[in-house]
Formats: structure tokens, sequence, C-alpha cells
């Protein structure tokens, strides 16, 4: 296959993005219905700079940018974290919840199989590559709400990975919180950012258990998407500029920390993880 990644902390070389040209804020989710209720206009001359300026931190760091075609109508295509999956042995083809979305798997169908094909699709029920966490070699977590993942799903996803010998854990949370990296994220080896007020103890056990060190998020935090941030590898991280707290928590902790402005996303439901879909990635 082409496009392989059996982590979320290698160095990232490939990333398949969708430009924001039909974005909009839709009431799918809890953080996009409280934007909405509020009144907020959307800046669309804002959206456009602030998409520039994550591409361009991208680009900087030597990340290779592919593009959906887009498809009409469908305000959400920009976030392609959640229509496909790349694994270690190709890309998996997922199945999205929301009606406004489902349209999208038409580009994402036409990507892959111009550059060389995938490796599975999701058959057991509908789910988003938000849940899906390629933690390490050998070590996956995916989250599921029965919603956007499903629990059937989940199961039949994580069943893959353990037919190769990995080790899979499934973790069950609330739909409020929309997908699992907005509770968790990966920024270097051995180190995620998470909520630790809402997930689980035995999941944070579990982490703990396997080396994962988490830096805490708080709720509020959280909400504002804080948690979903992009490791870029080589001790380097995309977080967006209003993470101030937690950008200094990256610091202090070595990691280079880019710092695009993405507020206008971020209101919409969604940040830089969400926005990205890795292609390929070293080894870490």
């Amino acid at each position: 296959m082409a496009w392989t990644v059996d982590s979320e902390t290698g160095v990232l070389r490939d990333v398949l993005l969708c430009r924001p040209d039909d974005y909009a804020w839709i009431p799918t989710n809890s953080i996009a219905r409280a934007t909405l209720d509020s009144g907020v206009a959307l800046d669309a001359g804002g959206v456009r700079r602030q998409y520039a300026e994550m591409v361009a931190a991208l680009e900087e760091a030597g990340v290779r940018c592919h593009y959906l075609n887009r498809e009409p109508g469908m305000p959400y295509q920009v976030y392609t974290r959640d229509s496909s999956q790349t694994t270690p042995w190709g890309p998996v083809l997922t199945q999205l919840y929301r009606p406004q979305r489902r349209g999208e798997y038409a580009s994402v169908l036409e990507f892959y199989q111009r550059e060389g094909g995938f490796w599975r699709m999701a058959t057991a029920g509908t789910i988003e590559g938000g849940d899906i966490h390629v933690i390490r070699p050998g070590l996956l977590m995916v989250g599921w709400t029965g919603e956007r993942t499903e629990q059937a799903a989940a199961r039949q996803f994580a069943g893959w990975f353990e037919a190769q010998g990995w080790e899979a854990r499934l973790v069950p949370f609330a739909e409020h919180f929309l997908h699992l990296d907005v509770l968790f994220c990966m920024v270097a080896d051995g180190l995620a950012v998470a909520c630790e007020d809402v997930l689980d103890d035995g999941v944070l056990a579990w982490l703990r258990e396997r080396g994962i060190r988490l830096i805490p998020v708080s709720y509020k935090e959280t909400m504002q998407m804080g948690c979903n941030v992009l490791a870029l590898g080589a001790g380097r991280v995309v977080s967006p500029r209003h993470n101030r707290t937690l950008n200094e928590r990256l610091r202090a902790e070595g990691l280079t920390v880019l710092d695009p402005e993405l507020d206008l996303f971020t209101q919409g439901g969604g940040g830089v993880h969400c926005m990205t879909m890795p292609l390929r990635r070293d080894t870490p």
C-alpha cells in the first residue's frame, strides 16, 4: 500500500486534507450548537486565513499535503480525520454517522483508488476516525459512543488489529464529547494529553500501565478542543494558539509547539487533529 501508519507519534510525512471552501457551522455536535446559540457570526475570510496558517505550519514541518476533491454541500468535509483511517496495512474506509456528512465517502473512495487502493472497509456499523488512536506499534485504542462510532464497528476495527498481534482497548464515553480525540491525543512517544476528569479510571490506569504519561486538560479547555492536537514527531506538535495553558505545558516538556490560530474551526467542534488524516508516518 502507498500509505501506512503504525503510530500517532512517528514523524509525519504525508497528510490528507480538504480545503474549507464550503465550511460552515452546523448543529451536529454539542460544541457547534453552543457556538450557534451564542449568535457569533462565522467570518469566511478568517476561515481561509486560519486554514492557510495551519497548512503553512504543516509544510514548514516538512509534511506533504494531499487534498480531497470537495463534495458540494459538505460543510464538515474539512474534518478529514473521520472519513478514513490509515493503518500499518493500508487505509480503512470508515462509515460516517451524520446524514450531513455521508456524501464525503465519494471523494475519499476516489482518492484512495487513485493512490493505490485501501486495505479494509468498515461494515459492522458507523465508525469515525476521530475515535481511533493507533498509539504506537502494537497498541490501539478505539472509542465508541453508540452514535458516531458504534460498539460493533469499534469491535470489528479492533479485531483486525488483534488478528495481527496487536493489543486493543475499546473505550466507551458519552456522545456529548463527539469523538475520543476531544478527550485524548498523543503528543510524543509515551506522552499524551487527556481530560482525566472524563475518561474512566480504568482507561487512565491502562494507559499508565503501558508507559503513557498524561498531561491533564481541564473540562473547560477540553470543550474548547484543548486535547485536539497533532503530533508531528521528532519533538514537535501542532496545537491551536488559544491552548495557552496546554501549550506552556507542552513547551515545558521540551516539545516544539506550532500554534496556528484555529478558533473558527474549534468552535465548529473540530481541531487540528480532526482536520488532518495522516497518510504516512515513520515508525517511531
